[in-house]
C-alpha cells in the first residue's frame, strides 16, 4: 500500500471552492482527473487557468478525452486519438504525458479501435491511456485481442480501471490497491474505486505511484 497514492476526478471544473471542499472533507489529492473538452450535460472542459490552479496546489492533472460514444474501427480510433492530442497540445500539456480515452461499460468496443488509438499516440510523443471497466462490458476482451495483435498495446497503454467499486472514502480510509485488470499483460495504474462522493462532486481513486511520471 505504501506505493499507492490517492486522487480524485470530476466532471466539474476545479475551482478554489471545489479544491477546498475535497481537501477539508476528504483528503489532499496527488492528482485530479479532468475532461479535456466541454460536453453538454456531462462535463466542463479543462482550461489553462484550471491546469495552473491544480498544479499550484501541488497536484497533477490526469487528462481524459470523453468525446466518444463507441470505440469500434481502427480509423475511428485514430481519429479520436488525433482529436485528443489536439486538445492536449491546445492546453499546453507536454509530450510523454498520458491522455485517457473515456470508455464506459455500455460502449461497443473492438480491438481495432484500441490499436488505432495506441498507434496514433505512439507517433505523437504522448502516451495512450484508457479508462474502462475491466469486468463489465466489451473492453477487457477487446483489449486482450488487441494485445495479441500488437505488443505495442500492452507496452504503451496506461489503464485506469473503474472496477471493483466499493464506494467513495476519505483518503485515510482508501482501500488497498486491488483494481480489476484484463486477463492479459497490462499496466493498470489508476483505480477509480468510488463515484459521486456525498461531500463534494468528485470520484475517488487510488493509483500506482509510477503513473505520476505520466500525469501533468
Amino acid at each position: 500500500m505504501a506505493r499507492a497514492i490517492w486522487g480524485v476526478d470530476s466532471a466539474a471544473k476545479v475551482t478554489e471552492a471545489l479544491f477546498f471542499c475535497v481537501k477539508n472533507e476528504l483528503g489532499y489529492p496527488k492528482f485530479w482527473g479532468r475532461y479535456l473538452t466541454y460536453v453538454p450535460n456531462v462535463s466542463d472542459g479543462l482550461t489553462k487557468e484550471e491546469i495552473a490552479l491544480i498544479r499550484r496546489y501541488g497536484m497533477k492533472v490526469a487528462p481524459i478525452y470523453n468525446v466518444i460514444r463507441e470505440a469500434t474501427e481502427y480509423e475511428k480510433g485514430k481519429i479520436a486519438a488525433r482529436n485528443a492530442i489536439f486538445h492536449a497540445q491546445r492546453l499546453g500539456i507536454p509530450k510523454n504525458k498520458a491522455i485517457f480515452a473515456n470508455i464506459e461499460d455500455y460502449f461497443s468496443v473492438d480491438e481495432s479501435w484500441i490499436r488505432g488509438w495506441v498507434d496514433t499516440f505512439y507517433t505523437s510523443g504522448y502516451r495512450p491511456g484508457i479508462y474502462a471497466d475491466m469486468v463489465k462490458g466489451d473492453f477487457a476482451g477487446a483489449y486482450c485481442e488487441a494485445v495479441k495483435k500488437s505488443e505495442r498495446v500492452s507496452q504503451q497503454t496506461v489503464l485506469w480501471s473503474s472496477s471493483p467499486r466499493p464506494g467513495t472514502t476519505k483518503e485515510e480510509k482508501a482501500p488497498a490497491y486491488r483494481p480489476n485488470a484484463p486477463n492479459c499483460r497490462s499496466n493498470v495504474w489508476i483505480w477509480q474505486y468510488g463515484r459521486d462522493a456525498q461531500e463534494c462532486p468528485i470520484d475517488t481513486n487510488v493509483a500506482d505511484r509510477r503513473v505520476l511520471d505520466y500525469l501533468y
